[in-house]
């Protein structure tokens, strides 16, 4: 009978450690666990905040204060979780990051307003299409930055985070079926700013 084969992907997932043993591993003295914990969730921290934020380098300075926010309380907090039970980690780091986030928005808003430079050209993408885009993008975000706030948070989770709806959850606090129903209300509420756009711009 042939052996069945395992996925690379798979392999290296399961000899990673995980969050929670990291978090055991810095708490014993292990300094670059919290580094192996940074690169790990680096990505999805710049997402959501690129989410709240007019330009790339804003989203990576809020993702390295969200970073060193969580570094300052980790040992504090670590210890607590080590008496309590499992080391939420992710989901302790993205509420870090979603309150930078949000008093950056509020602090902010004067940037919907403003004229912005266009990101970095795509392969094969000519100044007038990276400028065209780049406007479609702050349209976007200026879009999700009006809906409520619990519908925001839930948006950028489940699009930007690629959370599941039973941790955004708990993450939120809330349930998984509000957390369902905040991100159907957030969709159907950006469509009809969508469509509201002439159709060049859509």
């Amino acid at each position: 009978m042939k052996a069945l084969e395992t996925p690379v992907a798979l392999v290296q997932a399961a000899t990673e450690p995980s969050d929670e043993a990291l978090c055991r591993a810095f708490l014993a003295g292990d300094e670059a666990a919290f580094g192996t914990l940074v690169e790990r969730h680096r990505a999805l921290v710049f997402a959501l905040m690129r989410r709240y934020t007019a330009r790339p380098e804003d989203a990576a300075d809020l993702a390295q204060q969200a970073f060193l926010r969580a570094l300052e309380a980790s040992r504090r907090v670590f210890s607590r979780w080590s008496l309590s039970g499992p080391a939420p980690f992710r989901a302790w780091l993205i509420r870090i990051a979603l309150n930078l986030a949000k008093n950056h928005a509020r602090q902010g808003r004067r940037w919907l307003q403003a004229v912005q430079l266009p990101e970095a050209k795509a392969p094969g993408e000519s100044a007038q299409e990276a400028l065209e885009r780049s406007e479609r993008e702050r349209r976007v975000r200026a879009a999700v930055l009006t809906l409520p706030r619990r519908q925001r948070e839930v948006l950028t989770l489940r699009v930007d985070g690629g959370l599941g709806f039973r941790e955004i959850a708990e993450t939120l606090g809330i349930t998984e079926t509000n957390a369902k129903v905040n991100f159907h209300h957030a969709v159907k509420r950006l469509r009809a700013q969508v469509a509201e756009l002439p159709e060049e711009e859509r």
